[in-house]
């Protein structure tokens, strides 16, 4: 049985939620030391301390825990974009009068005042010429989502396993790549289940992802709050749209509600009831929705792909019937043919068998084809319509996106493909700056000599060499 326990004496009140305006302050006024609770020191820690020596303890009193001085680390932490939610504010206007603005959405908090506001709706391009939905909060959502977002991480830290790697401090999407090939090579793995699941964010059931978090957060006012999040609306071209199931489009605070749903509908039950039950070895590494598991017997895999669809079916989830599917993973054998392996894609990478240097056979990572492509066609986009700024800055912002790519790529046994993308980027940069004029072509000569031989793109790179 989980214990209840209250980790504050002294309530401040519920922090449950209307948004204003920053507050204006006249001339001399503001971060002048008039709060002075801004200056304490942070009350997570008890938090943390109690959260890790009672793994089973349910909190029932943490939103007081939610004051100014949470706020302002909360603001601190942000990003703090350009852009702007429905409220118009940005982050800039907002630090003009910080303390006197965090002043005023702490009593809103505290009596009971605050409203979250709706979600603006944007667009922008995808792979294959569709469009991505991305959400823009307004910005004092995005700072009490913060606060409540550090609080949820630190109590449910204690219970995530180690294979989840997404939207987690220390941990990070090459270290679940490491992780898959370790598993792969010294679990003597044979079968890959390649699981999708459909729209997760926007088909978690509001209910069960409250009673999941009441499992270890059970706070009327953190609950509310929750509430408020999650009904709080999409606006698009001035009409606000209302979705009965989904977690707040572009929060905060989605990716640990998200961790979390998937903790209880996944995480326990592949440790408590389906590893149990296998014959043979197997694994799970999760990043967010994506995840992966690896069995050693293909018994043990087709009877995990058989429940899987009805347990993510339990908590109105559904596991895409096309796109999951079972991968043969064992090791290759030569034939006529050549050397025969399956492979799989997990996190912008494709995992094969192949030699390594000493002839061994190890489990090898490239670029998806996919992402390849999509990352040259930005390129190819990119060059077409600044090609008259000049030579110099269109080398110094080109050479920063390859640098980008290869901080992601950069993997052990990748370099051949990233190589592949430098010099696709060579081309598309020549082509394009041959174009600038009707008075001919640049060619390769001309390109290298000119151009090439005193900006020479960034050299591939591995970046992750233990991974």
């Amino acid at each position: 049985m989980q214990r209840s326990q209250t980790i504050s004496t002294q309530n401040q009140g519920k922090a449950t939620g209307g948004n204003r305006k920053p507050v204006q302050m006249q001339t001399g006024e503001g971060r002048s030391g008039n709060l002075p609770v801004l200056r304490q020191e942070s009350s997570l820690q008890e938090i943390r301390r109690l959260a890790k020596a009672n793994p089973d303890m349910v909190f029932t009193s943490l939103a007081h825990r939610i004051d100014p001085y949470q706020l302002e680390e909360s603001f601190k932490a942000i990003r703090k974009s350009q852009a702007s939610g429905v409220d118009e504010v940005t982050a800039k206007e907002y630090a003009v009068n910080l303390d006197a603005n965090l002043y005023d959405l702490h009593k809103r908090l505290s009596s009971g005042q605050y409203v979250a506001q709706s979600v603006r709706r944007v667009w922008i391009d995808k792979e294959g010429g569709k469009k991505r939905p991305i959400g823009i909060l307004a910005l004092e959502d995005k700072i009490v989502q913060k606060a409540v977002e550090r609080i949820l991480n630190i109590v449910f830290e204690v219970n995530f396993y180690d294979f989840s790697y997404g939207f987690r401090s220390g941990y990070s999407a090459h270290m679940a790549i490491r992780e898959i090939r370790q598993a792969c090579m010294g679990m003597n793995i044979n079968w890959i289940v390649d699981a999708d699941v459909s729209g997760y964010f926007d088909n978690i059931e509001h209910a069960l992802l409250k009673e999941f978090v009441k499992r270890r957060v059970n706070d009327g006012g953190i609950i509310r709050l929750i509430g408020k999040w999650l009904n709080a609306g999409v606006m698009e071209k001035g009409i606000v749209s209302y979705a009965e199931t989904g977690t707040p489009q572009g929060g905060v605070i989605s990716p640990v509600l998200a961790n979390i749903f998937l903790h209880y509908v996944l995480d326990e039950w592949f440790m408590k009831e389906v590893r149990p039950r296998m014959t043979e070895r197997c694994f799970l590494v999760r990043y967010a929705d994506d995840f992966i598991v690896g069995f050693e017997r293909e018994s043990d895999a087709r009877r995990f792909m058989a429940v899987l669809p009805k347990r993510f079916e339990r908590y109105k989830l559904t596991i895409h019937p096309e796109k999951t599917k079972l991968v043969d993973f064992r090791k290759p054998v030569k034939s006529s043919k050549g050397t025969q392996g399956g492979t799989f894609n997990f996190l912008g990478f494709t995992h094969y068998w192949g030699k390594s240097r000493k002839g061994w056979l190890v489990v090898k990572r490239k670029t998806m084809s996919k992402r390849a492509s999509g990352f040259l066609k930005r390129v190819w986009l990119w060059c077409c319509t600044e090609r008259h700024k000049p030579v110099r800055e269109q080398y110094q912002e080109l050479s920063q996106k390859l640098r980008g790519h290869y901080q992601y790529y950069g993997v052990n046994g990748n370099f051949r493909s990233m190589k592949k993308v430098r010099w696709r980027c060579e081309w598309i940069w020549r082509y394009w700056l041959s174009r600038r004029s009707n008075k001919g072509g640049l060619c390769w000569d001309k390109f290298k000599g000119s151009i090439l031989s005193k900006m020479e793109l960034p050299r591939v790179r591995i970046v992750h060499g233990d991974v």
